[in-house]
């Protein structure tokens, strides 16, 4: 099943800024993903150095979203959206560089939508969600590693 921007945005009641095309398919990808300053990273790909405690906690992720990420000014949030019973997100996971900020264990297409970015679909599947960083290679300015602010 494909879904618009303007569906999910009617579906969720979360809204997007004016310059997107709300007709747009909303593409699902079952690889690496980015929306802003957050990356989904197919949990293959990371199961050697990220894993879940035993006080993590999953929970079901709801019609109405859970917000995973909210930009560095404090305004626009990146939210996770799901059909009730078919997605689940947990926190607090053991992850070496501290970009974690959660697993999603979903059985059916799982949406993440930003009023910036539009939306993107996350394939079934399990994924971990980061925090992007950059590395500053200029002789000028600070240097090394910051987080990307969206």
């Amino acid at each position: 099943m494909t879904m618009t921007l303007a569906e999910l945005t009617d579906l969720t009641g979360l809204d997007v800024l004016d310059h997107l095309e709300r007709q747009v398919t909303i593409p699902v990808v079952d690889g690496l993903q980015a929306q802003g300053d957050l990356i989904v990273i197919p949990y293959a790909f990371v199961e050697r150095s990220v894993s879940t405690h035993e006080y993590t906690r999953w929970q079901d992720v709801p019609a109405a979203g859970i917000e995973l990420l909210r930009s560095a000014a404090g305004g626009n949030p990146h939210s996770l959206v799901a059909d009730p019973g078919t997605c689940r997100f947990a926190g607090g996971l053991h992850d070496p560089t501290g970009l974690a900020l959660g697993m999603i264990d979903a059985s059916a297409v799982a949406y993440l939508i930003h009023p910036e970015h539009g939306g993107t679909g996350i394939a079934p599947g399990r994924y971990v969600v980061r925090r992007q960083r950059e590395r500053n290679t200029e002789p000028r300015g600070w240097f090394g590693n910051r987080m990307i602010a969206d």
